[in-house]
């Protein structure tokens, strides 16, 4: 059974580790065993071990991980369980290491009980086995700490976030209640079924971006009840990119944004142009409207909560991996474009 999607990059890393330790360790090693050694047997012997137990323990607990019971994120096996892999890998890298070092000494490939300082040696590779597996088993726990802290952050920011459209379009709506009752009947049934339709999806992290085009669909639909032909919308996503997951509500800011600053101050309204395409390894989401554009020498809107809540989850998210970028659209159109870039990684670890 081969590791789990998500799981190479982590396991790349530690083989990193290992093999960054070994000349150091191979070199200790020859000090140690002092005159009459020679260094390239003892680098074998070190390349051989070292590399065994990384296999064993590193590389075994993702592939073993159903009879090992090991779960993500860290796929770390209960103690108990824990303890079997380490009973049965490290003698097994050690006895395979140490066979391989020998043979090509020249000696036989499983050593003898009365060979001179087969105890030492094996004390030797045993600390080293358990030193790669406590460092790397503190490094999870690091990890799996660091995640539920990021997680709490960004469950606290899309919280702050959910209620705060909410608000916005009540707002919009007590408007429209005292200039036009029937439209802001109809527009307070698009709401009650842009709610039930969307409750179920707010409650989680990440969905696909077809589910966050189609949430912005029904919200769009919304304001359009009010704002009607002031209001054009345009959304274009390929098939190929519409499973690609994303961030839940992450295009809710700038659809906001876009109405409130830039379509509403127009007296004719303007269009809305959402637009998704792939660039390399990253998902490039561009979200264009015709309408007000921004203040006169200004680079952002006025009334950014949700852009720098977006920014937040962003930097939370994917650190220096992603961005998002407002300015003038450049064309006869006018208007402003806002553009959101993601990493295109693997899945979650």
């Amino acid at each position: 059974r081969l590791p789990p999607p998500g799981t190479a990059r982590g396991l790349g890393r530690r083989l990193l580790v290992v093999l960054g330790t070994i000349p150091p360790l191979a070199f200790l090693w020859f000090l140690l065993r002092g005159p009459g050694s020679a260094f390239d047997i003892v680098l074998v012997h070190t390349v051989a071990i070292s590399l065994l137990n990384w296999a064993a323990i590193d590389l075994g607990r993702h592939v073993f991980r159903q009879p090992l019971r090991a779960v993500p994120p860290t796929y770390w096996p209960p103690p108990g369980r824990a303890l079997l892999l380490l009973g049965l890998g490290v003698p097994g890298a050690w006895l395979a290491g140490n066979a391989i070092g020998n043979l090509y000494a020249g000696a036989p490939a499983l050593p003898r009980l009365e060979t001179p300082g087969l105890a030492w040696l094996l004390g030797f590779s045993l600390l080293l086995s358990l030193g790669f597996t406590a460092f790397f088993h503190q490094r999870g726990r690091q990890e799996t700490l660091a995640r539920q802290a990021r997680d709490a952050h960004l469950a606290a920011l899309q919280a702050q976030l959910e209620p705060h459209m909410l608000f916005n379009t009540l707002a919009n709506l007590r408007a429209l209640i005292e200039i036009d009752p029937p439209r802001a009947i109809l527009m307070l049934d698009r709401l009650n079924a842009f709610l039930r339709a969307t409750l179920g999806g707010s409650l989680a992290a990440r969905h696909s971006l077809g589910e966050e085009a189609a949430r912005i669909e029904d919200y769009l639909a919304l304001m359009a009840v009010r704002l009607g032909p002031r209001l054009a919308v345009e959304v274009d996503i390929p098939d190929e990119l519409r499973d690609v997951p994303v961030p839940a509500l992450i295009l809710q800011p700038l659809v906001e944004n876009a109405i409130r600053h830039g379509i509403e101050p127009q007296p004719g309204g303007g269009a809305i142009r959402l637009r998704a395409a792939r660039e390399a390894r990253t998902l490039v989401l561009t979200l264009r409207d015709t309408g007000h554009g921004l203040p006169a020498g200004g680079a952002t809107r006025p009334g950014g909560f949700g852009l720098a809540q977006l920014r937040d989850r962003l930097a939370a998210l994917h650190g220096g991996h992603a961005s998002l970028s407002i300015a003038p659209a450049g064309d006869s159109d006018g208007g402003t474009l806002a553009t959101l870039r993601l990493p295109l990684a693997d899945p979650p670890r």
